[in-house]
């Protein structure tokens, strides 16, 4: 059995749901994991920001766009005229349910009902077409099997165990569909696992059932040596290990969510990055073994903060940087790079909520300088010790670029360099002449 997760953009119009209906039929058993139609996800959003500001007129507003746009794509996708009722009567329901919420103060789990309805709609929407066009499917709702533990982790026994059940229920079924993204959380209430999680829903549930391959299926045909959005003539990388997939997808290659592979991995559970588009496309694929090659691609993430701690206490001094790092997990804060001298650590963290608390206790340690609007930028590969020259020319290749900080060594995977979030193109364009070109 297969697992299959298909992006909102896959399913952007009534052709592409039909072009991931015809895809999917000629994969054997497998599992269907569906995010919301391309769109729907920003419109909730905006909903449950008015509701939590008890703006319901402008909440209808964009309810109301909602209901026009999937009576556009139903009258597309259908041809019988009952599925059609069938599934404009499911809409209407779904999104009465929003403007429900709207009529009331706003809780805590307003958002996340708010934000479901859009998985909800996408798999009811395509379990109608297969049925339509005969196919043997059966949905599944992910509410029933997905669930966080106390601590906001994935509970993979109960999902396991209820997972497994449902499907060796109907062991005549040929595909099944279950919702990306959300789940309930410790106390049963409707929960999710934060945007970009149905990546993360489609490893779970691979390892969850031990099936033999998680298909990602979006609009490009894998994963590119380098950012398609900023460079021209990049190329998909053919095959990639899992340690290689999660340094790019965590510095910033947006085609794969960063979570999304670590629950295939450890059950050793090949990844595929394929194409809607694109279906014969070979694509990316992602396992324990991967094509030798010193550099294979450069990813940027920007939106990064440096911030500098300098203290002559440092120097010999066991336990100062416990210290420091400490502060970070009070704050539940992660940090991306780190680099050290004698008497300073630079970190970088993308995450400022708690930037103003975190530089006042800080402080308390030594001089503290921030510096914010800055991009990493990734470089990854095999890098082995033994391997000689692959630094310099990565470095030579930014020499008109000033360099912030320069992290090597930490990994026998990547190179990792802060600089000018305004020079971020400039410098993924400078890397992909100096070590591709």
């Amino acid at each position: 059995m297969k697992v299959l997760k298909f992006g909102g953009t896959s399913l952007g119009d009534a052709s592409r749901m039909n072009n991931v209906s015809n895809i999917v039929s000629q994969q054997g058993r497998v599992l269907v994991v569906l995010s919301a139609v391309a769109g729907t996800t920003d419109s909730l959003v905006k909903i449950a920001e008015f509701i939590k500001h008890a703006e319901s007129t402008k909440a209808y507003e964009v309810v109301d766009v909602l209901r026009n746009h999937y009576k556009r794509y139903i009258e597309a996708l259908y041809n019988d005229s009952e599925n059609k009722e069938l599934a404009e009567s499911f809409v209407e329901s779904q999104l009465n349910d929003i403007n429900e919420l709207a009529l009331s103060p706003a809780t805590p789990s307003t958002e996340f009902h708010v934000l479901a309805k859009g998985e909800i709609i996408s798999t009811e929407l395509f379990q109608l077409l297969l049925q339509e066009q005969g196919k043997s499917s059966r949905l599944l709702s992910s509410l029933d099997f997905l669930r966080l533990s106390r601590d906001s982790a994935p509970d993979e026994k109960y999902l396991s165990e209820k997972l497994s059940q449902l499907i060796s229920e109907t062991p005549d079924v040929e595909i099944f569909v279950a919702q990306g993204f959300i789940c309930r959380n410790a106390f049963g209430e409707i929960s999710n696992l934060k945007r970009g999680g149905s990546d993360y829903s489609a490893s779970l549930f691979a390892a969850a059932i031990d099936c033999e391959e998680v298909q990602i299926w979006t609009d490009i045909d894998g994963m590119h040596n380098n950012d398609p959005r900023y460079i021209e003539n990049t190329h998909p990388i053919r095959e990639l290990s899992f340690d290689e997939a999660a340094e790019l997808a965590y510095f910033g290659a947006k085609i794969l969510h960063p979570s999304s592979i670590k629950p295939a991995r450890k059950k050793n559970i090949p990844v595929r990055l394929l194409n809607t588009l694109e279906p014969e496309a070979v694509g990316t694929l992602i396992s324990h073994q991967s094509v030798s090659s010193q550099i294979k691609a450069v990813a940027a993430k920007s939106g990064i903060t440096a911030i500098k701690i300098r203290s002559s206490e440092m120097l010999q001094a066991p336990g100062f940087l416990r210290r420091v790092f400490e502060v970070f997990e009070l704050y539940h804060t992660s940090i991306d790079v780190i680099t050290t001298s004698e008497v300073a650590v630079s970190v970088t963290i993308d995450d400022t909520t708690y930037l103003e608390p975190i530089v006042k206790t800080l402080n308390e340690f030594g001089q503290v300088e921030v510096d914010r609007n800055l991009s990493i930028i990734c470089v990854v590969g095999e890098f082995l010790v033994e391997s000689s020259g692959v630094a310099a020319r990565v470095i030579s290749s930014l020499r008109n670029i000033p360099l912030r900080m320069i992290s090597y060594g930490g990994s026998a995977h990547n190179i990792t360099l802060l600089v000018s979030e305004e020079l971020k193109v400039e410098a993924l364009k400078a890397l992909h002449e100096g070590v591709f070109s």
